[in-house]
């Protein structure tokens, strides 16, 4: 006999109730009613057995935080759910694609440097005062402007990521970067 949809979502409404309270056996539960569907979701998007896991404990993670902002008017638990976990598989894919780029970004550098060892005192110079011009545009900034630009481009994390780190909403975190680089730009055209 099929399990009547509406008797399903009720209990689903009802599991995530729980878990906002704290409840660790109804997220035990939850766990075992979403697991497969929500590490399908995230194999999907990775294709990597082992990102998916990650990314599914990650999302679970996230239930158990989230639980009590979730609103049973806004879509069922399922959703929500799926949700969540495809956001952050996309994430996840984002941030390996620009760490990889970065990867191939520094070797294609190296392999320049390599060729270019011998290269005159001058353009060692030059090289060592654009990044000073760099560090120094970088103490101008902000704080907050500063802090999220490092995570950003030093650490690889997405915005998202530096969002959750920060305890920041997305577009604050998303402000303060774009508003630091056109400082950052402001201040280095002149010098370089």
């Amino acid at each position: 006999m099929e399990p009547d949809p509406a008797e399903q979502l009720d209990a689903e409404v009802e599991l995530l109730r729980r878990v906002a309270q704290g409840d660790r056996r109804g997220f035990e539960e939850l766990y075992d009613r979403f697991s497969g569907v929500l590490f399908s979701t995230a194999s999907r998007v990775l294709n990597n057995q082992e990102a998916a896991e990650d990314v599914l404990q990650d999302v679970f993670v996230q239930i158990w935080e989230k639980a009590p902002l979730y609103d049973p008017a806004r879509g069922k638990p399922l959703t929500w759910a799926i949700t969540l976990t495809r956001n952050k598989a996309i994430d996840r894919l984002r941030a390996t694609v620009r760490r990889n780029r970065l990867s191939e970004d520094m070797q294609r550098e190296s392999q320049t440097q390599n060729q270019f060892d011998d290269r005159s005192s001058f353009d060692a110079a030059s090289t060592g005062d654009t990044n000073k011009l760099v560090h120094e545009a970088m103490q101008k900034l902000s704080k907050d402007q500063r802090e999220a630009i490092e995570l950003a481009f030093f650490s690889s994390l997405t915005q998202p990521e530096i969002a959750e780190r920060l305890n920041e909403p997305l577009g604050t975190v998303k402000a303060r970067i774009r508003r630091g680089m056109m400082r950052l730009r402001d201040l280095l055209r002149p010098q370089l």
